[in-house]
């Protein structure tokens, strides 16, 4: 098994404790909405802590049907969240899990920095390609540019 990490930083005038709200907390009723031709709906099998699985179910025409995350670690006081993805359609075949680490920190001016950091577990000796890391990388991202845009569109969502 081969394991690579992959950390990536992103900046928003957003306060962290918004964010973290809209693209953490209650994610499985804001995305759908938003991103109703990628995200059909989020389920949530748990009590939305450590242990709960997660069930993104994609729109008619995607790539794939589903994925499953599950939710190893939610802090919110200190705006972290840390899940893995378990199982789904695409590359499973070829990887035992992916976990995922994020972190919302504030900043002097009243915005955030946003941290997440990828770790890749790969079955045999299976490689990721740059290609493959970032596709994954725009679709999370892509997310969290909308998230951002309903949220500064909307000041008194998730206030």
């Amino acid at each position: 098994m081969g394991v690579s990490s992959y950390s990536d930083e992103y900046s928003s005038t957003i306060p962290p404790a918004r964010l973290f709200k809209a693209l953490i907390l209650d994610s499985h009723n804001l995305i759908p909405k938003l991103m109703p031709l990628a995200i059909q709906s989020i389920e949530i099998s748990g009590d939305g802590g450590a242990g709960t699985i997660r069930q993104i179910n994609f729109a008619e025409g995607s790539q794939g049907k589903f994925i499953k995350n599950r939710v190893d670690e939610l802090d919110e006081k200190n705006f972290s969240f840390k899940y893995s993805l378990i199982e789904g359609d695409g590359m499973m075949d070829k990887l035992e899990k992916i976990t995922y680490e994020v972190k919302f920190e504030g900043t002097a001016d009243g915005g955030s920095i946003n941290k997440m950091t990828s770790t890749y577990y790969t079955k045999s000796d299976f490689v990721l390609t740059e290609e493959e890391i970032k596709a994954g990388k725009e679709k999370a991202l892509a997310m969290y540019k909308v998230v951002e845009a309903y949220l500064l569109q909307n000041p008194d969502a998730y206030a």
